[in-house]
């Protein structure tokens, strides 16, 4: 939704979708917007607790199932699992994900990788088309005047009818642009402690092939699944960085990441937003 600082400040009830890399500050903008009159959207959230809640029980009790005296437990319905997904800790869609790579090291098949990302990416759709649906209900029932989408660093690879058309039409969408100084940290970051991540197949297909061949590699099982996200990452930021970029251009507007650091309240965070509408920042 592309709109004058004007409009946006007198809009009674204000949505801001927020896009960016996972660690761009995303969340951190969210928590300083006051949580009495905003009503926090997690796209991270909704995917774990409602689209990947079964998925995620699955593998955890096929795990589980091969322990004789669990596997007794859970056939007797004398314990339960349950998925515990919080903002701080995000480690059972991690490990549903999972990586690529030798099995002895952690890693899996590359269909059984494939068959998860899929399922993500399904999920991931499921829940920007809920954005229209809580939004709605955080006004009617909690009484939320204003709404903020936290949206996935991966929602960048979704097409723009599954949904940009649709988010841009009902929030201002806000990208969070990372400069090159924090990118490197974000590289930083993930070479020091790799985690999964969602990649496009013709992304995961071209680079695949290219890790293999430069490692003298004949087949997915023989890599070391740590090592391929620490190679993989600076390649997937300069892949998602146009998208981004196209998105914002299209439907809506770019912030420069590090500023939000300098923001203390909601005043600063609209200063900055009305800034961006008219040109100014």
């Amino acid at each position: 939704m592309k709109l004058t600082a004007k409009q946006f400040m007198e809009a009674p009830n204000k949505v801001i979708t927020l896009l960016g890399m996972s660690g761009v500050g995303k969340t951190a903008f969210s928590l300083k917007l006051p949580r009495d009159t905003w009503f926090h959207y997690s796209g991270d959230y909704r995917i774990a607790t409602r689209y990947l809640d079964e998925p995620i029980l699955d593998e955890v009790k096929r795990v589980a199932m091969q322990n004789p005296f669990l596997k007794n437990l859970l056939q007797t319905d004398s314990i339960y699992i349950r998925n515990n997904f919080t903002f701080e800790h995000q480690f059972s869609v991690s490990s549903f994900l999972g990586m690529v790579g030798n099995p002895a090291k952690g890693g899996m098949s590359i269909d059984e990788f494939k068959r998860r990302q899929a399922i993500f990416r399904d999920a991931e759709t499921h829940a920007m088309r809920d954005v229209d649906l809580f939004m709605q209900k955080s006004r009617d029932i909690y009484g939320y005047p204003h709404f903020i989408n936290d949206a996935g660093g991966s929602v960048c690879s979704l097409t723009d009818s599954e949904c940009w058309e649709r988010l841009s039409a009902i929030s201002v969408v806000i990208y969070l642009h990372a400069d090159e100084s924090l990118e490197h940290v974000l590289i930083d970051r993930a070479i020091c402690k790799p985690k999964p991540l969602c990649y496009e197949d013709d992304f995961l297909d071209r680079h695949l092939t290219q890790y293999l061949e430069e490692h003298s590699l004949k087949f997915a099982n023989e890599i070391q699944p740590d090592e391929f996200i620490r190679w993989i990452f600076p390649l997937l930021i300069d892949y998602r960085r146009p998208q981004y970029q196209r998105i914002a251009e299209k439907y809506g507007y770019t912030i420069e990441a590090e500023k939000i650091w300098k923001l203390n309240n909601e005043a600063d965070i609209l200063e900055l937003i009305c800034q961006c509408m008219d040109g100014l920042s």
